[in-house]
């Protein structure tokens, strides 16, 4: 006997999951394409399991190279529950080096911090003036400026296109995830879809 999901194809299930990454929801996938929302989250957990650890989907460093870190908000399951992006983008490669998910405080600043590589970790790193930042980074590493500088500009750019992608990162979103770990595997999933992209279009 077949089970209503085994009669959708690979290609099918790509499709269906790249929907839901983006900006359909749940519901409207359960309307559309006939599957149940479970289990569209269990092909999710599969999908991204099955991706490179962010580390593989790196260039290698250069002596040169400059980091760029800013947070951005976003919500689970309601429009209270925030839930803040920290990234940190190599401004050569366009790349998240890292990036952790929690409050604005600098206790997820710090998870940030240990997370970009060690290849990675004595650059010179451009924040904003937040003060999570000045609390956590070495201050020989650390330079802070005004938004207006245009020294964090990289990194803003990818937020925007992050929200025009998924809609969890929209301004003014209804749209959320309604759990934490399914927030963080769609994060994750954006986030070493773009690394490869970038990977490839640097070494063609």
């Amino acid at each position: 006997m077949i089970r209503p999901h085994e009669k959708y194809s690979a290609e099918s299930k790509a499709t269906i999951l790249r929907a839901y990454r983006e900006r359909m929801s749940l519901r409207g996938i359960q309307r559309v394409f006939g599957v149940w929302r479970k289990t569209v989250l269990r092909w999710l957990e599969a999908w991204v399991a099955q991706l490179p650890s962010l580390v593989e989907t790196l260039l290698p460093a250069q002596a040169d190279d400059v980091l760029e870190l800013d947070e951005m908000v976003s919500f689970v399951s309601e429009k209270w529950f925030k839930r803040w992006l920290w990234t940190a983008q190599c401004r050569r490669t366009r790349q998240i080096v890292a990036y952790a998910i929690g409050d604005r405080s600098q206790d997820t600043c710090r998870l940030l911090w240990q997370a970009i590589p060690s290849g990675y970790r004595s650059f010179s790193l451009f924040t904003d003036h937040w003060q999570a930042y000045e609390l956590v980074l070495p201050p020989e590493q650390h330079h802070p400026v005004n938004k207006g500088s245009g020294l964090t500009n990289h990194q803003e750019r990818w937020y925007n296109t992050l929200r025009q992608w998924n809609s969890r990162y929209t301004r003014r979103t209804l749209s959320f995830s309604k759990e934490d770990r399914y927030h963080d595997l769609i994060t994750r999933w954006f986030i070493l879809e773009h690394n490869l992209r970038m990977r490839s279009s640097l070494t063609l």
